[in-house]
C-alpha cells in the first residue's frame, strides 16, 4: 500500500516498509516548443491544417516560418534552447523537393552539427528534432509536432531554463 503526494510537480511516494523514492511527473508542466517550420511545406500545413486530417498542431508549439530550413542558422537553435525552449523541431520540405535545391539538406547537416554540439556540452539533445512534411501531408504534420511535444512532455522542463539567462 502506498500514499501519494504531489508536490512542486515530483510526485513522492510513502511505501508500507520505510521506502521513500521521487518520481519525476509533469503534472503543471506545459512545454514551450520552438517550430522553425518552411514556407513551403511545413508552415502552410501548421497554418491551414491542410488534408484531411484538420487536426492542429499541439498549441505547446511556437511557430516561427522561415523561408526555407535551409535559412535556419544553428545559433538560432542553440539562442532558443538556452532561452528556455522545451523542445526545437525544425520541419521543412523532403530531401529533393526544396524550393531552394538544396536547402533541407543544408539544414539536415546544421541540426545534426548542433546535437553534436549539445552532446559535447552535456545538454539534451533529444530535444532537438528535424523532420520533413510537405504541404498536403497535414495528418503526418500533425503526428510529428504531436509525437515531438508528448517526448518533450515526458522528459520535463528545459534544466538549462533556470541555470542560463533567465
Amino acid at each position: 500500500m502506498s500514499a501519494d503526494r504531489v508536490t512542486g510537480g515530483v510526485r513522492q511516494i510513502d511505501e508500507v516498509g520505510g521506502n521513500r523514492g521521487l518520481d519525476v511527473m509533469s503534472v503543471d508542466f506545459e512545454p514551450r516548443i520552438v517550430g522553425f517550420l518552411c514556407n513551403w511545406c511545413s508552415h502552410s500545413t501548421a497554418e491551414g491544417m491542410t488534408g484531411a486530417a484538420r487536426r492542429p498542431p499541439p498549441p505547446s508549439i511556437r511557430v516561427i516560418k522561415v523561408t526555407c530550413t535551409g535559412r535556419v542558422d544553428p545559433l538560432f537553435i542553440i539562442t532558443a534552447y538556452l532561452r528556455g525552449a522545451d523542445g526545437v523541431l525544425v520541419t521543412g520540405c523532403w530531401p529533393g523537393q526544396c524550393h531552394y535545391k538544396e536547402g533541407n539538406y543544408h539544414a539536415r547537416r546544421r541540426v545534426a552539427l548542433v546535437k553534436n554540439i549539445f552532446e559535447t556540452l552535456g545538454l539534451d539533445a533529444d530535444r532537438l528534432h528535424i523532420e520533413w512534411a510537405s504541404d498536403s501531408e497535414g495528418r503526418y504534420f500533425a503526428e510529428i509536432a504531436t509525437e515531438f511535444d508528448r517526448r518533450i512532455q515526458q522528459q520535463g522542463p528545459n534544466a538549462t531554463r533556470s541555470e542560463v539567462f533567465c
